[in-house]
């Protein structure tokens, strides 16, 4: 327990709905008070190796576990990880709305945290619901393998396609575009046909960039190219339209789909998106998005071509965010971005094995609490 830094932030109470189901329908909000307890602490996990993308290198995972307990003595578990570079709350905002719900707060008072906190509303609502998959939704849903970036993918590709994935993602955008490109030759040269090849660049290109690789991908068979240019919010609203309407003119000028990512981290940003009618895949984090049951009612009313993945959350978030997945009853979905384990040094913070399909039994067989418990 020598690399992870915990401390117990805030215990408080405060009045809160728990739903019997959490779906569109059945908001937490909308459900008859019941008194729980909050508790909420900050942890620091190391990754068992750095995660390099476009943004920076990445070496350990901050973020928030959250504990409610009911009257009765029933406890619920949610999770806040934020990843502000792709416009989140910051772990220290997120620790500031949650101690603001000192004392005593009827369910309402959730809708006064706004959809900016969206990684605290996620860890909320999942913390009160702790919804089961049924047998009725119960599915096998394939899991895209990531790769690492760099020649570092072709061995991963390699083990990936030996234990059964049927999709990898590399990430992309670390190198030049020239070296990538030869890597990318390499890889599609040992694909066997039934296998899919996604690009995630986590907006690392310039849009002449993107349109190379783009133009490159045409012919070959490329899932996606994911998030290909970005604007965070340092560079203004102005930056941002244009690369809105960057991404826009590329997804109209090629025929390789294109994936927004980081472009739809909110649930202000993928209704807008969703609005406009985006042309090409959006890549749902429900970690970051909001509470479920809006993710799931905003995504009910538009038939969009999707991905479910994750934030790189322990497995209390991880959880929360593939019950989401399977709770989907739109457009099926594309393989799910959650094949990022192993990814803790400490691997029982994973809880879930590295398999090509998920069920909806190894979902459920998570224990949040075990995980509460060994984090304390």
């Amino acid at each position: 327990m020598d690399d992870i830094t915990l401390r117990e932030k805030t215990s408080t109470s405060f009045f809160l709905g728990l739903p019997a189901r959490l779906r569109a329908a059945h908001h937490p909000l909308h459900q008859k008070a019941v008194t729980h307890r909050l508790e909420f602490r900050r942890y620091r996990v190391p990754f068992g190796r750095e995660v390099r993308t476009a943004h920076r290198p990445w070496v350990e995972r901050e973020g928030l576990l959250v504990r409610l307990e009911d009257e009765a003595g029933r406890s619920g578990y949610g999770e806040v990880a934020p990843i502000p570079w792709f416009g989140t709350e910051t772990l220290e905002e997120a620790e500031e709305v949650l101690a603001k719900l000192g004392g005593a707060a009827e369910a309402a008072s959730l809708e006064g945290i706004g959809e900016r906190y969206g990684c605290v509303r996620f860890a909320l609502a999942s913390a009160l619901s702790q919804d089961w998959v049924t047998p009725a939704e119960a599915r096998r849903l394939p899991v895209a393998a990531l790769l690492p970036a760099g020649k570092a993918a072709l061995a991963a590709a390699d083990q990936a396609l030996e234990s059964g994935f049927v999709a990898l993602k590399w990430k992309v955008g670390v190198l030049a575009v020239s070296d990538e490109l030869v890597v990318l030759d390499d890889l599609l040269a040992r694909l066997p046909a039934h296998a899919k090849l996604r690009l995630d660049a986590n907006g690392a290109w310039t849009t002449r960039q993107a349109a190379t690789v783009l133009e490159r991908c045409a012919a070959r068979p490329i899932e996606f190219v994911e998030q290909p240019c970005f604007a965070e919010a340092s560079q203004g609203a102005a930056g941002q339209r244009r690369v809105a309407d960057a991404l826009l003119g590329l997804a109209n000028d090629y025929p390789t789909p294109i994936a927004l990512d980081e472009s739809v981290a909110g649930l202000a940003s993928l209704r807008a998106w969703l609005e406009r009618g985006w042309p090409g895949v959006l890549v749902v984090k429900p970690a970051l998005a909001g509470a479920p049951a809006d993710v799931l009612a905003l995504l009910a009313s538009h038939r969009a071509d999707l991905v479910f993945s994750s934030a790189f959350e322990t497995a209390v978030g991880r959880q929360a965010a593939l019950r989401v997945a399977f709770q989907f009853s739109g457009r099926q979905p594309r393989a799910l971005g959650f094949g990022v384990v192993p990814l803790f040094k400490d691997g029982w913070i994973d809880a879930l094995p590295a398999v090509p399909f998920l069920t909806p039994e190894a979902v459920n067989a998570i224990n949040p609490e075990a995980i509460w418990n060994a984090l304390s």
